[in-house]
């Protein structure tokens, strides 16, 4: 089966709603850390700040070439010196080398450098965002936080802080077992997490002790408290997960 028409099966699986419905554009944004500001009436409102630099367009995905709409997006600097090869050519845009061999007439071989694409300055990472099929991107186009000024709630994902090995206590919120009356050693112990013979295993998702945090978190519907383009700023209402410096993905709140 060809790739089109295999295409054409999951549009018509999946249907059109899908592809086109409910795909909104975010951005790439770097959290500062929190403060907080006054209403008029003087009411206080913590918030989060987000510098969201401009987010520049690195690849535009279509249903016929890659199966749905997308946009890659990359942002920040990064050295050229620091890139591998592979994302060197990603930046700079693909490079056909074509040789023709040497004659008697002329020894030499000639090498010709084609570029089939604009290049893109390099940036810290890549991320891709899912759009409907009506909207339009092109490469190396920049999008600033303007584009939240008519946005009420936004979605915030980000990398929780990493707190290392915890037990139950701290990372399921389990009780304490009682101080005295006989029990010692045992005071942050989870208790049994078996069962006997039948089944005679402990089951998958069991809560038991383990890494804590370093995990993506979505925080949904927080308000748009300001939007302020001249320093790309963006004022969330409350907290979004992750240290102060982290990467944080806004989209427009599903849930809005």
């Amino acid at each position: 089966m060809c790739r089109s028409a295999w295409v054409n099966q999951v549009i018509e699986r999946l249907g059109a709603e899908t592809m086109t419905s409910k795909d909104k554009m975010g951005l790439i944004g770097k959290k500062l850390g929190m403060t907080r500001i006054f209403t008029e009436e003087g009411v206080s409102i913590p918030v989060t700040v987000i510098e969201i630099e401009k987010n520049r367009v690195t690849q535009v995905k279509d249903i016929k070439t890659d199966g749905y709409c997308a946009v890659q997006v990359t942002t920040g600097q990064k050295k050229t010196s620091r890139l591998k090869k592979p994302q060197r050519g990603h930046f700079e845009g693909t490079k056909t080398i074509r040789s023709k061999r040497a004659t008697l007439d002329n020894p030499e071989i000639i090498k010709e450098v084609l570029t089939s694409k604009d290049p893109v300055t390099a940036g810290r990472g890549l991320w891709e965002f899912r759009i409907a099929e009506d909207q339009k991107f092109l490469r190396g186009e920049e999008i600033t936080v303007e584009i939240f000024a008519e946005v009420k709630k936004v979605d915030v994902t980000g990398t929780s802080k990493g707190k290392g090995f915890a037990g139950v206590v701290k990372r399921w919120n389990f009780r304490t077992q009682d101080a005295t009356h006989g029990n010692s050693l045992s005071h942050r112990a989870p208790g049994s997490i078996g069962q006997n013979q039948t089944p005679g295993k402990v089951f998958k998702g069991k809560k038991m002790a383990g890494h804590l945090g370093d995990e993506r978190v979505t925080v949904q519907s927080l308000d748009i408290v300001r939007v302020d383009a001249k320093r790309n700023l963006l004022l969330v209402k409350g907290a979004v997960p992750g240290a102060t410096g982290g990467n944080l993905i806004v989209k427009p709140a599903v849930k809005a």
